[in-house]
């Protein structure tokens, strides 16, 4: 992992930090409209750190809407994330108005500001899912990790907020230092479609074929796929708590 680089908002002028935050290319006229963005924030430094790279600098996440890194801001270490100037999108305002719809239910890191380009948020520390499974081979823990996650989806599916990429969630849920998974990033989040994120998720984590249900299966044991896709018949045509337990039985045992 490279060393952390904390600089303050001056700092950001000089490549190849100004072009993380026009990413990915800076211009004079972008620079300056996100800098004085970051002082109505309130932001005083940006700290570059994590598993992620722009341009050989650590990064939390990059992805096709935006570079996520941490900000400070009055003394409070928080999660920041950039528009990519090159995104199909003009703000992130949905995504942030998503991220409130979904605190409403106890879901998600708390929304703490938002403009056109940056969304400041809870900074969650921990491992994303798939490595955390890697370092966590406790049948205890996993079963309860794994329920906790699908019931912040089913809240979800009770809200009517539909994550949009959790059948395919590798970068989607993070577990703290604390043991507490945590459903992240709602850039593709919608209160439009139909919501199916339990389902989407048990896709992800028993049904795929794919690495992480191999996993699980190795910690917790095999599962029946036809027991869970009858499972998952029931919640969809009725997603009560007792449904929801039927769902995690099958699941997870």
């Amino acid at each position: 992992m490279k060393e952390r680089v904390t600089l303050p908002l001056e700092g950001l002028k000089e490549e190849p930090y100004c072009s993380i935050l026009c990413y990915p290319k800076c211009t004079e006229d972008e620079l300056r409209i996100r800098l004085e963005e970051l002082e109505k924030h309130g932001v005083t430094d940006v700290e570059f750190a994590g598993n992620g790279n722009a341009f050989n600098v650590p990064v939390l996440g990059k992805g096709y809407v935006g570079i996520v890194v941490v900000a400070k801001r009055y003394s409070q270490r928080l999660a920041l994330k950039i528009r990519r100037v090159d995104a199909d999108r003009v703000d992130l305002l949905h995504e942030a108005k998503m991220l409130r719809k979904a605190n409403s239910a106890g879901v998600g890191p708390e929304f703490v500001d938002e403009s056109k380009n940056f969304v400041l948020m809870q900074l969650i520390e921990g491992e994303l899912l798939p490595a955390w499974l890697k370092e966590n081979a406790d049948e205890g823990l996993v079963r309860r990790v794994l329920s906790e996650v699908l019931e912040q989806c089913w809240r979800l599916d009770l809200l009517g907020l539909d994550h949009g990429e959790l059948s395919k969630a590798p970068k989607h849920v993070i577990v703290d230092h604390y043991q507490k998974p945590w459903i992240v990033d709602f850039e593709t989040s919608s209160d439009r479609r139909k919501p199916a994120n339990v389902t989407a998720i048990c896709q992800y984590l028993a049904m795929s074929g794919g690495p992480i249900p191999k996993a699980i299966s190795e910690i917790i044991g095999e599962r029946n796929r036809s027991e869970i896709v009858e499972a998952l018949r029931y919640y969809k045509q009725d997603p009560t708590p007792e449904s929801l337990d039927c769902v995690m039985q099958a699941c997870f045992g």
